[in-house]
């Protein structure tokens, strides 16, 4: 499966562009770097995951990438708490990494039907 073409990774991709761009005047360097590795994480472990020959390691990637999810949006939080980012952006960006997540989880939820159907019809 071309990764590429999956409507996670291309969303993933841009809320971690718009991650970056919202933030890189920000002074505190190590919120800032925290949130944009988070950000950055989910669609190259999705990217990496879905390269990876077994159903059983396409999962592991796609499980970090969703655990990245919720860091991310720990740190969206946080940074709306503390004024680093606006209610607006903060909010968008909270209900982006909730449908992402769920995208990811639905994922995974596929290979792990196809991989059960493969053990069961090696056809």
């Amino acid at each position: 499966m071309n990764f590429e073409k999956l409507v996670v990774w291309q969303r993933a991709v841009r809320l971690s562009a718009d991650i970056y761009t919202e933030t890189k005047s920000l002074n505190d360097f190590g919120f800032r770097d925290q949130l944009t590795r988070s950000g950055l994480s989910v669609p190259s472990n999705i990217a990496e995951g879905m390269t990876r020959s077994s159903y059983k390691e396409k999962i592991r990637f796609l499980e970090i990438s969703r655990s990245s999810i919720a860091e991310a949006r720990t740190q969206i939080y946080i940074g709306e708490t503390i004024h680093y980012l606006t209610k607006n952006k903060a909010q968008a960006w909270l209900e982006e990494t909730r449908e992402l997540s769920a995208m990811i989880t639905g994922l995974i939820n596929k290979l792990k039907t196809e991989g059960l159907n493969l053990k069961h019809n090696p056809d």
